[in-house]
């Protein structure tokens, strides 16, 4: 009775363990898009002092998901990430409706308070966070070109 005993215990502890380890995300390839020759993808953006740091808005590739479209615009004051503007997200139903009313206020804080698209995806959100990350991070390269 006691080994019964001993052995659950150890068993539901290990799942625990487990499950309350953080994964890792792996790193996404950067999207990004060539804009055509003579054309400005980005109005109102400016080179910083050295050309590395730039002020104004970047819109981001529009990512196809399984469920819609995602699509970002960035705001960049000096080189930092002031403002995440979602112009596209899966809106086909009521469901898709609500997993990005709660899922893009999350990502855009974090995107804010990490500086870049090296974020967590939002549970229940795997495909809306994927586009997200993929559009942010291809505004932040038009941003740093």
């Amino acid at each position: 009775m006691r080994r019964t005993v001993l052995t659950t215990t150890a068993t539901v502890t290990g799942i625990v363990a487990l499950l309350a380890l953080k994964p890792h995300h792996g790193v996404h390839p950067a999207v990004s898009a060539q804009p055509s020759p003579g054309t400005d993808p980005v109005s109102g953006a400016t080179a910083g002092p050295g050309g590395a740091s730039r002020t104004g808005t970047f819109t981001g590739d529009v990512i196809d998901t399984r469920y819609g479209p995602v699509q970002i615009a960035v705001t960049m004051s000096a080189g930092r990430l002031t403002a995440v503007e979602v112009l596209q997200v899966p809106s086909g139903n009521r469901r898709d409706r609500e997993i990005a009313s709660y899922a893009v206020p999350r990502l855009t804080d974090e995107a804010i308070g990490a500086q870049s698209a090296d974020i967590d995806a939002v549970s229940g959100a795997s495909y809306t966070s994927e586009g997200y990350t993929r559009s942010l991070q291809s505004a932040l390269d038009k941003a740093r070109a």
